[in-house]
């Protein structure tokens, strides 16, 4: 079976990540390598030998060089745009979190998906963790019973380290948020074991961050499940030094659990009524960016999925519709700060 052929557009530490696995892959090949700062030319001939470099998306579309899927690491903003044009030029792509900033945005991406009959992936690597895919699985074959109370907490660290002036990510029209670029894949993890939500409340707050970024680093969520029960998402960036913890907790029918550890890496609590815990899966250790970590690094998951989805050989893990209807529930929380009286 002929391998799956990818470029990489954005290179910086999460699209190099895709670069190497997508290298390592006996069922990928990568072709190619876009990115808007020609310094790295030679560094990343060096790291990945006779692969093209391209400074700009557009000049690797108008070039001879054949592909099949575009990877999307680059800001924010971008990733719409460039979605687009990788779909319309016959590109399955592979966003980055988020797809989008914007619902319209996001429904663009699905509308060209439809148009030109090719898939959109999602980065959202929660799915692939061992506790995400085992709570998943509890609650697709009813052990819970009726769900009373979901709380999701993420208390990171996200400092001058993190946010460096004059760079994208804190910008409003750029980067989009704290829920966007930091907690889009724990949105993605509340609406993929437990469906939508409704009457949502917030509170935001911007404790640490007032020179950093222009928006909250710390917020509030309550909400209800539309499948009944109650939710809360609390969540904040200005934890000192580093990251303090990623949880999930559930009160439901037949007992409660916890999903606990700086990644959401362990289940630290499980009683349920005529049930064992089983032995999971070890969890991948969290991106590590240096001066600061991030969520578990399932990236190899992700571009697994990608090349068996590709090759018909599966379906897509997250797909378009499902990166639309995250954006939209964040968008939907964010709409709150005009009422919600803080800052």
């Amino acid at each position: 079976m002929a391998p799956v052929r990818f470029v990489i557009c954005g290179v910086g530490h999460i699209g190099r990540r895709h670069a190497t696995l997508v290298a390592r892959h006996s069922g990928a090949q990568l072709v190619a390598l876009v990115d808007t700062r020609p310094e790295l030319a030679a560094e990343l001939q060096a790291e990945f030998p006779g692969v093209p470099f391209f400074t700009s998306l557009n000049a690797f579309l108008l070039a001879d060089c054949e592909a099949d899927v575009l990877t999307i690491a680059t800001p924010n903003y971008q990733h719409t745009p460039q979605a687009i044009a990788g779909l319309a030029h016959g590109l399955h792509v592979l966003i980055e979190k988020p797809i989008a900033l914007r619902t319209p945005d996001a429904e663009a991406v699905v509308r060209m998906a439809e148009q030109t009959g090719h898939l959109v992936f999602g980065v959202m690597q929660n799915r692939y963790s061992p506790p995400a895919a085992w709570l998943k699985q509890l609650v697709d074959e009813g052990r819970l019973g009726q769900v009373y109370l979901v709380q999701i907490n993420c208390f990171w660290n996200r400092d001058a380290r993190y946010y460096q002036a004059g760079a994208w990510k804190g910008t409003q029209q750029q980067d989009g948020g704290t829920l966007f670029t930091q907690f889009s894949h724990f949105v993605d993890l509340l609406y993929w074991v437990f469906g939508d939500i409704t009457n949502i409340t917030a509170r935001f707050r911007d404790f640490n961050h007032e020179q950093l970024t222009d928006f909250e680093d710390s917020g509030l969520v309550t909400f209800d499940l539309v499948s009944g029960g109650s939710g809360t998402l609390q969540y904040s960036t200005a934890v000192w030094d580093r990251n303090l913890e990623s949880s999930l907790t559930v009160v439901a029918e037949h007992g409660s659990l916890k999903i606990g550890g700086q990644y959401m890496d362990k289940v630290e609590y499980c009683h349920l009524r005529d049930y064992t815990l089983p032995a999971l899966p070890p969890t991948n250790p969290a991106n590590n960016y240096g001066s600061y970590q991030g969520s578990a690094a399932n990236h190899v998951q992700v571009i697994e999925n990608v090349v068996e989805t590709v090759q018909k050989r599966s379906h897509a893990t997250t797909n378009a519709l499902d990166g639309l209807k995250v954006v939209e529930i964040i968008e939907r929380i964010y709409q709150l700060k005009n009422t919600s009286g803080t800052s």
